[in-house]
């Protein structure tokens, strides 16, 4: 990844866009965090490979249980701009998800 995408929850947050475009992401990558912080790290990417979007959730939630649905749909102004090296990769796994799932399956 290159341009760090916005860290916003477009689930929990009113966006700050003036663009009232949305794009769909689809989930390319699930990690960990090696940290303390006990997050899940979140990517969604859309099917070309080109954006990306990054999602961080706590693992230790005790507020609510959120699933990790196979899509979003973002503000064109919180994506990031994904590197050459990643872009294949983005675009098969956000191209067989969208192939495989609905936008709201749990994954």
């Amino acid at each position: 990844m290159s341009d760090p995408a916005p860290r916003s929850d477009p689930e929990t947050d009113a966006s700050s866009s003036t663009d009232d475009e949305t794009v769909r992401v689809w989930l390319v990558e699930r990690t960990y965090s090696d940290d303390e912080q006990n997050l899940i790290i979140l990517v969604y990417a859309t099917p070309d490979g080109e954006r990306y979007f990054r999602k961080e959730r706590a693992l230790t939630s005790s507020t609510d249980i959120r699933e990790t649905t196979a899509a979003l749909d973002v503000a064109a102004d919180d994506l990031g701009t994904v590197q050459d090296d990643e872009r294949e990769r983005y675009a098969v796994e956000a191209t067989r998800m969208a192939d495989e799932h609905d936008p709201d399956d749990a994954i």
